[in-house]
């Protein structure tokens, strides 16, 4: 099975440069990889105290912070290697402060995997809650380097649990210790005879509440709100975007409303643009235009969500309409702020419990949307109190760094190697 494994990624890695010519992402994610083993030669020189941390995308990225910021924290001495799979995430944060080397991750091939860590020598390996490359994870356990999964989380339904899950059985068993989510993930893990189990929780509670701490101010936000009840859509497609423009064009022109979609594509944001009945503003019109005047503003960039939910009295959380389902919740419900998404959110355990808790409402059409809008926004007192049970929840489940920090610093004590001339 390894073998033929191996045969398939190969394969794939021969046709992404032809498939690659018809998909701006694909290319993206060809180009990349050219320059990595150049760039870990060059900038590795001389060094071999190295720690590894894989982050699929964005969302695994911002998950694996808090622990990242920690770890370099405790080991001073070591440079911290960065990988990234998506374009999604190393484009956006290739130029990040905390890693010292951020690059993609070459396709998991047998030579890719070996020449990877030949290089990059780590005394430590972290992958952030996905991510299993049984090629990567076979050489990491050959080599005797420790090996952890963050903040992972398992359902009874991935092949890992299934009979003909062997293959990837096998991969996860190359783990030195995994800190999962949710007692659920550990009871599964315990299942296929995996022991070395902490139930930490999810480091992406520590991470939003961090946001707290922060400076959330955007000048471009003060004038377009002008203090009047806002409502943020957070990475919204397209179905998402069809039910909120009906919306839209029907709600109060005193109502402001905040458009950062999950793809800043033209078409997606011209085709959204098509269905309002009344004028939008883009953020990179902000030079030329007086947001003020405005009542509907599309965020055409990225990066800047985060603190534009500071400024939201509703919050609409995008992809609940799809598969895998709705994005990050936890953004907004740091900030206090009452949250609709669609009808596909079970695959997220923090989603599901704030549905739960009642700080987060499911909407399946556009007349459950509007139920749900108009109630909040004709009624501050609601609002405010299921605000609040959201901002409680991300407060009572902070902490999971610290448990993963502690257990890391107490039983891997990596030793320094004496650096090249």
């Amino acid at each position: 099975m390894q073998f033929a494994y191996s045969l398939l990624i190969r394969f794939v890695a021969l046709i992404l440069p032809l498939l690659a010519r018809f998909n701006a992402k694909l290319q993206r994610f060809v180009e990349g990889r050219k320059t990595v083993w150049d760039t870990l030669e060059k900038e590795l020189h001389g060094r071999d105290n190295t720690l590894w941390f894989h982050a699929a995308s964005l969302g695994e990225y911002e998950q694996g912070l808090p622990l990242m910021e920690q770890i370099k924290l405790k080991y001073p001495n070591h440079t911290l290697v960065l990988t990234f799979f998506s374009p999604s995430g190393y484009e956006v944060r290739k130029n990040n402060t905390v890693a010292d080397i951020t690059v993609y991750l070459p396709l998991d091939t047998p030579y890719n995997a070996q020449r990877f860590l030949q290089t990059v020598r780590p005394k430590m390996a972290f992958f952030i809650k996905y991510e299993f490359w049984p090629n990567y994870l076979k050489q990491l356990r050959t080599r005797a380097i420790p090996t952890f999964l963050i903040s992972g989380i398992f359902r009874p339904d991935q092949v890992f649990f299934k009979v003909y899950g062997g293959f990837y059985r096998k991969a996860l068993h190359t783990f030195t210790h995994f800190f999962v989510q949710n007692d659920l993930s550990k009871t599964l893990l315990q299942s296929i005879g995996i022991k070395a189990v902490s139930v930490s929780g999810d480091t992406r509670f520590d991470r939003v509440n961090a946001v707290l701490q922060r400076e959330n101010t955007l000048d471009f936000m003060d004038l377009f709100t002008q203090d009047a009840t806002t409502i943020v859509i957070g990475s919204s497609w397209p179905k998402d975007e069809e039910l909120l423009a009906h919306y839209i064009n029907e709600a109060p022109e005193t109502l402001k409303f905040v458009l950062a979609p999950h793809n800043i594509k033209t078409e997606q944001l011209n085709a959204f643009e098509a269905q309002l009945k009344r004028p939008s503003v883009r953020y990179s019109q902000r030079d030329s235009l007086s947001l003020q005047d405005y009542s509907i503003l599309i965020v055409d960039t990225v990066g800047l969500l985060t603190k534009i939910y500071a400024y939201a009295d509703i919050a609409y959380v995008g992809g609940g309409f799809g598969q895998p389902g709705v994005h990050n919740v936890l953004e907004p419900a740091t900030f206090g702020i009452p949250i609709v998404v669609g009808p596909h959110y079970e695959h997220f355990a923090e989603a599901t419990a704030l549905v739960h808790l009642g700080g987060c409402v499911s909407i399946s059409n556009a007349s459950e949307l509007k139920s749900i809008l108009d109630a909040w926004i004709a009624n501050s007192k609601e609002r405010k109190e299921k605000g609040t049970l959201c901002a409680t929840f991300v407060q009572k489940n902070t902490g999971a760094t610290e448990h993963i920090v502690s257990y890391i610093t107490t039983n891997y004590k990596p030793t320094l190697t004496h650096e090249k001339m």
